[in-house]
């Protein structure tokens, strides 16, 4: 594990963001910003009888290059902005195909339309609903590369991680979701 369940509350509690006694979704951007790499991470933090659960697996909380180069939105691409997005998510269907954790509420999200292979964030910041899904990408295994898998969604490596993750929401009968975005760069006390 990079990181702990207690270095994970410290961080939600110093940028003053709810904790749930139940379910906690977390995101961490890496510093590292290489585009077409699960170079990310997400925690899931949760109760099962009473004892505390941390599960990691790694992600992307970035596009991969096919849709920095040719977005999909005459826009840009959309990177999902940090920040914790209480109930914005639910079981539902992604692009009508399978089960995973689709938006439901609004998030806040940048634009990048250089279409280079680089990852731009900061600029203007947009809010609504733009599809920005929690999936996994390879139905069977596991992916080496983003590619096509994320227009800007967070994107499981591994398929049992997601499915793991599903399994949890789905049986803790919740009707939505909080999704927490932090970045490696909020950790650095602990290093």
């Amino acid at each position: 594990m990079k990181f702990t369940s207690n270095q994970l509350k410290a961080v939600f509690d110093k940028k003053e963001y709810q904790f749930s006694d139940i379910i906690n979704i977390v995101g961490i951007r890496s510093t590292n910003d290489i585009a077409n790499s699960f170079d990310d991470w997400l925690y899931l933090i949760y109760k099962d009888e009473n004892l505390e659960i941390l599960m990691e697996a790694p992600i992307t909380t970035d596009p991969g290059i096919d849709y920095l180069k040719s977005p999909l939105n005459a826009n840009g691409t959309a990177i999902l902005v940090p920040g914790q997005y209480i109930g914005a998510y639910g079981l539902g269907l992604h692009q009508g195909k399978y089960n995973a954790l689709k938006q439901m509420k609004p998030v806040k999200i940048w634009r990048d339309n250089n279409r280079d292979a680089s990852i731009d964030k900061g600029g203007e910041i947009y809010e609504g609903i733009f599809g920005i899904n929690i999936h996994r990408s390879n139905a069977k295994t596991e992916s080496s590369i983003v590619g096509k898998w994320s227009a800007g969604c967070q994107v499981f490596k591994r398929v049992a991680d997601f499915n793991f993750l599903l399994d949890i929401c789905k049986k803790s009968q919740q009707k939505s979701f909080t999704y927490t975005l932090l970045e490696e760069t909020d950790f650095n006390p602990f290093y």
